[in-house]
């Protein structure tokens, strides 16, 4: 069996191969005077931004009302869940604890 992996290891002539040049493209040097690019205003159906791409007050006031009214909003659906009132009687009991705790310290130092 001349072509099993003992004979190859066991001959002394080297094995033939291949060169593969390397995939990877060589990298290509920027420009060493490049301007910043130009700021573009939105697009024309957007009245809350100004001329020069400035939000209004008022559209940023409305992002903000509507992520504070999300935020209110998903913490009243995580409180009605089951997992969310346990989570809430789990805080109440270490608050309740902690007080005790505290209380047993005053006492013991005499307050």
């Amino acid at each position: 069996m001349p072509d099993s992996p003992d004979s190859a290891s066991s001959s002394s002539e080297p094995i033939d191969a291949e060169i593969v040049p390397d995939p990877t493209p060589e990298p290509t040097a920027l420009p060493v005077h490049q301007s910043p690019p130009q700021f573009s205003p939105p697009p024309a159906f957007t009245p809350d931004y100004s001329d020069a791409g400035v939000p209004s007050f008022d559209y940023v006031r409305d992002k903000i009302e509507g992520r504070f009214a999300t935020s209110i909003g998903s913490t009243e659906l995580a409180g009605e869940t089951e997992q969310g009132r346990k989570i809430e009687e789990q805080e109440a009991e270490r608050a309740k604890k902690a007080a005790d705790k505290l209380a047993e310290i005053r006492k013991s130092m005499g307050l």
